[in-house]
């Protein structure tokens, strides 16, 4: 009982200080943020080890110093998107909107009278690409979400992503029946596509030439309810004054006419996207944790 409460305090300190600190200018944040990468990549040893492994195995054509420049840079942009969540958890409306600049038809899902999917990659900066979605178009959205290891986490998480409305969130573990409800009934499906969650609805579908265990569900689901669907990119300015959120073109031929080529196809437009901004995208994250039978584990 004691850690546990000792943990809870632990965590409320914590967010305490991520609020004081959302007042502060972005810059400011931005600049503390690099500090705290460079601190979690001399630290944190197993998660710069996924992200050497990735990089590696992703990007062959890169030379050592190439692939450990790359990821150092990339804990620097991790270190910024956990700090500068403080301001998209809990800053004004009016503020988020200066700070986040849309390119692209933000509008397209509100004007779409059908179903309607954002496909949205693993980027640093995907907290800001949900908060456009609410702030920037009138379409109510739906989506699934991990549930954080700690309950004050989770809490506050929760309430800084759902904190405007217009926006239903339900975890992964939920029966699928509420998702389904929600986009029957309206709501645009915000799509995560490109993370591990093991076997189930998946299949092993190349991502930069390796078999990665990749979800099917959102190429049924577009071909089963005939959405539109539509990719956005989200990244964060270098000089850390704010957020470019990309609502890109819709695919007019997408999904294709089987599960695996149409996940295929998406795959190749996140690889794309990831080669266009290496340092963005989420290498600490164990995208090739699932092996075929028979493959050695990919991160030894």
């Amino acid at each position: 009982m004691l850690g546990r409460a000792l943990s809870v305090v632990g965590a409320w300190g914590a967010l305490a200080v991520l609020w004081l600190i959302h007042f502060w200018p972005l810059p400011v944040l931005a600049a503390m943020g690099r500090g705290l990468g460079r601190v979690l990549h001399r630290f944190g040893r197993a998660r710069r080890r996924v992200a050497l492994r990735n990089v590696e195995r992703c990007l062959p054509g890169l030379s050592l110093p190439q692939r450990e420049a790359l990821v150092r840079q990339h804990f620097e942009y991790l270190g910024r998107s956990l700090l500068e969540r403080a301001v998209l958890w809990w800053a004004p409306r009016e503020r988020l909107m200066r700070l986040i600049t849309v390119e692209g038809d933000v509008g397209l899902a509100e004007r779409t009278a059908g179903r309607f999917m954002w496909v949205v990659p693993h980027f640093l900066a995907l907290e800001t690409a949900g908060l456009a979605t609410v702030l920037f178009q009138k379409r109510l959205a739906t989506t699934l979400y991990q549930p954080q290891s700690h309950p004050v986490f989770d809490r506050v998480i929760y309430q800084g992503r759902r904190r405007f409305g217009g926006v239903s969130a339900h975890t992964r573990h939920d029966n699928a029946l509420k998702l389904l409800r929600d986009i029957r009934q309206g709501a645009a499906f915000f799509n995560l596509p490109d993370m591990d969650f093991g076997l189930k609805d998946s299949a092993f579908v190349d991502f930069f030439g390796i078999p990665a265990s990749t979800l099917l569900a959102p190429a049924r689901l577009a071909r089963s309810m005939h959405m539109t669907v539509q990719p956005v990119l989200a990244l964060m300015r270098a000089d850390g004054r704010g957020y470019v959120v990309k609502f890109l073109p819709a695919w007019t031929d997408w999904p294709d006419e089987d599960d695996i080529t149409a996940t295929r196809r998406l795959n190749a437009w996140i690889e794309q996207e990831i080669r266009a901004c290496p340092a963005q995208y989420l290498w600490v994250h164990k995208r090739f944790k699932t092996r075929p039978e028979g493959q050695a584990p990919f991160y030894d």
